[in-house]
């Protein structure tokens, strides 16, 4: 059975309709992949981490665009001649382009990223909008007339 059907799920739930396509989506995705790896951290309530191994390639070689509700980590090398007269016995290190898109949740915002020792780290922080945020609500109900007993 490779079809999952998640209507059931969507019934009385509204406006669900982007997860619904991820759910669908990773169903349906090719082959993970699997470069570079990386840790996803939650370093607080609100905030998280995300951790790439980046062995090789420098900040100028990595492109961070946050759009919408997904952010791209793209590495490119530069292009190294051919005949350099490097010859490998093993070449374990991956030095290839990547492109790595991570979903991320309502409100959440990348905070900035930095490079230390081969990794990239990128903060991430969920802002809620004032106006998403709960709120409670006064419930009005009409006055009635206090009733006095008087003396006979």
């Amino acid at each position: 059975m490779n079809a999952i059907d998640f209507s059931p799920l969507f019934r009385t739930a509204i406006g669900f309709d982007r997860f619904a396509r991820l759910l669908d989506g990773a169903r349906t995705a090719p082959e993970a992949q699997s470069y570079p790896p990386y840790n996803i951290e939650v370093t607080g309530e609100d905030t998280y981490a995300l951790t790439l191994a980046v062995a090789g390639f420098g900040p100028d070689d990595i492109e961070l665009v946050a759009k919408d509700d997904t952010l791209t980590v793209t590495g490119k090398l530069p292009a190294q001649p051919e005949g350099e007269g490097r010859k490998f016995l093993h070449r374990g290190i991956a030095g290839r382009a990547f492109e790595r898109r991570f979903v991320l949740a309502d409100h959440l915002v990348v905070e900035g990223a930095r490079m230390e020792n081969g990794l990239l780290h990128v903060s991430l922080r969920r802002e809620v909008p004032e106006a998403l945020k709960p709120r409670r609500i006064e419930i009005a109900a009409p006055r009635q007339p206090v009733l006095t007993q008087q003396a006979a």
